[in-house]
């Protein structure tokens, strides 16, 4: 036996869970017509064959037609999800692993326009502020039929095989229920806390009744709005009691906070360059003081803080969910003594911001979760060893050399930094981002196990290359900075780039013109207000730095609002000229003819990267595909098998922002997908 404390195994009622970490409830968004098909199943089951003793599928599967989806959840309220349940515990059991479910109905956490454009129902009138939609206040008849819902949805998962549910209590009808916030109803289900709690306990009663004691349920709940006027730390303990002492649940999933804003959403579920656990020792308070069976998870990234977590006592179980989105082969590699392997979390939340914005989750620097039916997570042998060249050590370069590695070939990669990293490490001198460096890191450590041959400081040209009588060659060079964007003045402006690297002072006033719409922007305001410049960010989209996405977001609008930075949609840069020692900025309007100017003494712009695909160009001509690439082949994990010029003497390929500007999560994708196929 481990004397680990995370490999200790945990007595959950009639449940034996074989360690302490778990997956908590969330949503990936993975289903297909509202059911956990395919897709969906083989996320969980990937985790469960590594170790994970218990997986919480669906953050939030909806229990009622009137309950619409906007993040793609699995429709718990239809009998045909019995069937796509059954099929994903089985499987997970079949790996000694736990599944549980989390129902809920959203109330007015979604939209009337969703779905069957039913009312919207919450216990008031109050909209939530980041889906917008005015709710019915409910009516008796709402209150019962929802009741039954909640019922019949767990009915349905009992059936499924599951080994319990649970019930989410945040944000969602059943908190709305909770706080004085939003619950605007008379007795009995408004007023006092009883009063307020009292929609809860009649459903987990109805619940009890229809499945019995031996089915597990528990709630997943804020124990703290964190909000003036919202349920309190003292409610949040007096709930957490009332709720053990009911009999009615077997744990306590706890969080602190709220999820009406996007700043409430980051706060309880921190991303990058915010604290590490902070909600762990509130979740440990509501342990002690209750003594019953307590889960948590917000941001718990690495190994050491969950063992933490669970040799100091304060969890039972604690959650990893965002930690093996980046890596589901964590608990083996605990197991294995190996977590110097573990692929980090790097906190980018590349995961839940696009699940906000309409996507499935994928990880930023693992482009295989949510794809392992295309792109498995192991990394299969190639038939034959070849010589691979790579030039450019950036996230795309790097991962084309770990993956061919992997599959056997002999690497070299060319360099010209001393260094690897790319545009990352741009990325990561700013503190609140460092932990993107991490993406780098955890490559190249992996490269070196691998005996990939590194050549830094070499601005390899076309002979590099061919000294090394490569059969394949992949170019990753990247890109730089484009800003000649203006019908005048492009030779008066710097980059965004210019500004993060430390090359050009900041100015005193200074425009940004971004419309890139990404983090470089941001990123550049950042540092640029922390210097004193007096910054306007002017946008021609009808909303700024759409590339970064909610929860992203908050960090960077906190300090710059702080610094009372300006920021100007709908307005174009079209030019700038000089005026005495400082500059003209020119600015237009796509809408309009109307024009505005601003005098500033710097003007930077963000707009995205052009290729750095000389020697791509250079290297074309002697490639057996001609630097073609068979998109079919690539997008449904075929190899690539073209031959348009039978006197090459290799195959030329080019990756990430070699290609065009567009994200990490890109770079890595084109390299994992291409590689493996090599």
């Amino acid at each position: 036996m481990s004397s680990d404390p995370l490999l200790q195994p945990y007595q959950l009622g009639p449940l034996t869970l074989k360690n302490r970490i778990m997956i908590t409830s969330h949503e990936p968004a993975y289903p297909e017509d509202g059911m956990p098909k395919e897709r969906y199943r083989a996320y969980h089951v990937e985790r469960a064959k590594a170790g994970v003793a218990l997986t919480m599928t669906a953050g939030s599967a909806s229990v009622a037609r009137d309950s619409p989806p906007v993040f793609n959840n699995i429709l718990a309220w239809k009998d045909e999800v019995v069937g796509h349940m059954a099929k994903l515990a089985q499987e997970c059991h079949d790996e000694g692993c736990a599944v549980m479910i989390q129902l809920t109905h959203l109330g007015r956490r979604t939209r009337w326009d969703k779905a069957d454009w039913l009312p919207v129902v919450s216990p008031g009138h109050e909209r939530e502020a980041s889906h917008k939609a005015f709710p019915k206040k409910m009516e008796d008849w709402d209150i019962a039929r929802i009741i039954g819902d909640y019922a019949d949805a767990a009915e349905r998962m009992q059936a499924a095989g599951l080994d319990g549910i649970e019930i989410q209590a945040y944000g969602h009808l059943m908190d709305q229920f909770w706080s004085p916030l939003t619950n605007e109803l008379d007795a009995p289900y408004g007023g006092d806390l009883d009063n307020r709690l009292r929609f809860t306990f009649d459903v987990l009663s109805e619940i009890r009744r229809r499945c019995g004691a031996g089915f597990l349920v528990g709630v997943r709940y804020t124990g703290d709005e964190d909000l003036p006027g919202g349920l309190t730390k003292q409610d949040g303990l007096a709930i957490s009691h009332r709720l053990k002492d009911s009999g009615l649940v077997d744990f306590l999933n706890v969080v602190k906070g709220h999820i009406d804003t996007d700043a409430g959403l980051t706060d309880l579920i921190p991303i990058q360059g915010m604290r590490n656990a902070p909600h762990l020792d509130f979740a440990g308070e509501i342990r002690a003081a209750t003594g019953f069976p307590t889960f948590h998870a917000a941001k718990i990234p690495d190994v050491a803080t969950a063992r933490h977590a669970i040799a100091s006592g304060k969890l039972d179980m604690v959650g990893m969910t965002r930690a093996h989105m980046a890596d589901p082969h964590l608990v083996r590699k605990v197991i294995e003594g190996r977590e110097e392997d573990i692929r980090p979390c790097v906190g980018a939340n590349y995961c839940l911001d696009r699940i906000y914005q309409g996507g499935m989750a994928l990880c930023l620097h693992n482009p295989s979760t949510g794809r392992e039916i295309e792109q498995p997570h192991v990394i299969a042998r190639a038939e034959a060893p070849k010589r691979v060249t790579i030039v450019g050590a950036g996230p795309a370069g790097l991962e084309a050399a770990r993956v061919a590695a992997e599959r056997g070939h002999a690497v070299t990669v060319f360099e010209a930094a001393d260094q690897p990293g790319g545009q990352i490490r741009l990325t990561a001198r700013q503190e609140r981002r460092r932990e993107m460096s991490s993406i780098i890191a955890w490559r190249f450590e992996q490269c070196e196990k691998l005996g990939v041959q590194f050549r830094f400081n070499s601005f390899a040209d076309g002979n590099d290359v061919l000294a090394t009588d490569p059969s394949e060659v992949i170019i990753a060079t990247g890109g730089l900075p484009h800003t000649e964007v203006l019908e005048t003045g492009n030779d008066l402006v710097v980059s965004a780039w210019d500004i993060l690297s430390g090359d050009v002072k900041p100015g005193q006033t200074v425009l940004i013109h971004d419309d890139a719409g990404d983090h470089a922007g941001l990123m550049a305001a950042d540092l640029l207000s922390e210097s004193g410049s007096v910054v306007e960010i002017v946008t021609p989209d009808r909303s700024f730095a759409p590339e970064v996405m909610a929860m992203n977001l908050v960090p960077y609008m906190r300090s710059l609002q702080a610094r009372d930075v300006t920021f100007t949609v709908t307005w174009r840069l079209r030019a700038v000229t000089r005026e005495g020692n400082g500059l003209l900025a020119h600015l237009g309007s796509d809408y309009g003819s109307t024009l505005r100017t601003r005098r500033v003494d710097q003007v930077v712009i963000n707009h995205g990267t052009r290729p750095l695909d000389e020697l791509y160009f250079e290297l074309k001509p002697l490639s057996r595909n001609l630097g073609a690439v068979d998109y079919t082949a690539l997008a449904t994990g075929g190899a690539q098998t073209r031959l348009d010029n039978p006197e090459g003497g290799f195959r030329l390929f080019r990756i990430g922002d070699a290609v065009a500007a567009r994200n990490t999560h890109a770079a890595i994708y084109d390299a994992l997908r291409l590689v493996r196929g090599l």
